[in-house]
C-alpha cells in the first residue's frame, strides 16, 4: 500500500513533534506517541494528520470514543477528507455507512500508482482481471455467441491490468479512473482509445445510451457502498445483449459494511437486488476470491450480468 499520507500543520514545531509522535508509534510506545501528538494538536489545533494518527492509536488501545473524538476532529479539519477518517467512523460505528470521498480514493491511488502493479498482484496475489475474462467466456459460451467486443468501459481502470486481459476481444477501449497518476500509468500501456478522468458514476453518465458492449469493473466496487445507481448507469450504457462483469468482495450477513481494510463488502443477496433493480439479468455469480489479505483469500464475487 501507498505511504502514509502527511498533512502538513503549517507549524513547524508541530510537524516535528508529530515526527516524533510517528517514531515511537512505530518503535511500540503508543501512550508516549499519544502524549507528543497532544503537544502538537496544541501548537496546531487543526493538525489532520495528528488528529487522525492519534485516532488510530486511540483505536489500537481499545479507546474507542477517544478514537472516535480524534476522528471527528480529523474529518472536520479537513473537508476533503484526505486520510479517510470518515471511513474510520464508519467501520466504529459512528457514522452510517455510505460512499467513500472522492478525495480520499484520489489520494490514495495517485500514492498507490508507482507501486500499484508490484504490491497488488506480487504481494497481494491479485486476480481479479483473470476470474472476469473467465467468467465472460464462459457466459458468451453459454449463450453461444463468441466472446469479442466492439468497446468496452474499463471503471476503475487504474493501470490497465483488466484492459490487458481482455486486450484480444475488446476493440475499443475506454479507461474510467479518478486517479490522474493511474491514468498515465495506463496510457502508457497504449491498451485505451479513450481515457477519462473521473469516478465510475461520473464516467458513465458522460456516455451515451447503448454505447457499449461490455463494462468492466475489477477490483472497483469495493471503493462504492452504493451499487444501484452505478448498476443504472452501467445498464443505460450497455447495449441490448451487452454484458456488465465486476468484482466483489463479500460477507455472511446482509447489505454492504465496511471492513478492516476500509473497502466495501456487499452481501450476495445486496448484489442479486442491485443487478435486478437495475434491469439487468443475472448471468454469473460466483463466489472467487480475487486478492489475498494476511496470506488469505478476501471472501469475494465475481458477478456477470446481461442487458436483454
Amino acid at each position: 500500500m501507498p505511504a502514509r499520507l502527511f498533512l502538513s500543520s503549517g507549524d513547524l514545531m508541530a510537524d516535528r513533534r508529530f515526527d516524533f509522535a510517528r517514531d515511537l508509534q512505530l518503535k511500540g510506545d503508543p501512550a508516549a506517541a499519544a502524549d507528543l501528538l497532544m503537544q502538537a494538536i496544541e501548537l496546531a489545533p487543526n493538525f489532520t494528520s495528528a488528529w487522525f494518527t492519534l485516532g488510530g492509536i486511540r483505536e489500537d488501545l481499545g479507546e474507542h470514543r477517544a478514537a472516535i473524538a480524534a476522528y471527528q476532529k480529523a474529518q472536520a479539519s479537513d473537508p476533503g477528507d484526505r486520510h479517510g477518517a470518515g471511513l474510520r467512523l464508519m467501520r466504529l460505528g459512528a457514522e452510517p455507512v455510505s460512499n467513500m470521498p472522492q478525495a480520499y480514493v484520489q489520494t490514495l491511488f495517485d500514492q498507490y500508482a508507482p507501486r500499484f502493479e508490484v504490491s497488488l498482484v506480487g504481494d497481494l496475489g491479485y486476480r481479479g482481471p483473470a476470474l472476469l475474462f473467465k467468467a465472460v467466456l464462459s457466459v458468451r459460451s453459454a449463450a453461444r455467441k463468441p466472446a469479442l467486443f466492439r468497446r468496452a468501459i474499463d471503471l476503475g481502470c487504474g493501470t490497465g491490468l483488466a484492459a490487458a486481459a481482455f486486450a484480444r476481444t475488446v476493440d475499443h477501449f475506454v479507461g474510467v479512473d479518478l486517479s490522474p497518476r493511474m491514468i498515465e500509468r495506463a496510457r502508457a500501456t497504449s491498451l485505451y482509445a479513450e481515457l477519462e478522468v473521473a469516478d465510475m458514476l461520473q464516467g458513465l453518465r458522460a456516455r451515451p445510451d447503448a454505447s457499449a458492449d461490455l463494462i468492466l469493473a475489477a477490483d472497483a466496487m469495493v471503493y462504492v457502498a452504493d451499487l444501484p445507481p452505478v448498476l443504472s448507469e452501467a445498464s443505460r450504457v450497455l447495449a441490448s445483449g451487452g454484458l456488465l462483469a465486476f468484482t466483489a468482495e463479500t460477507h455472511g450477513g446482509e447489505g454492504v459494511v465496511i471492513g478492516q481494510g476500509l473497502r466495501y463488502a456487499h452481501s450476495a443477496a445486496y448484489v442479486r437486488d442491485a443487478v435486478d433493480g437495475a434491469g439487468l439479468e443475472l448471468a454469473l455469480l460466483d463466489n472467487l476470491s480475487a486478492r489475498n489479505e494476511d496470506h488469505a483469500p478476501v471472501p469475494g464475487l465475481v458477478v456477470v450480468a446481461a442487458k436483454t
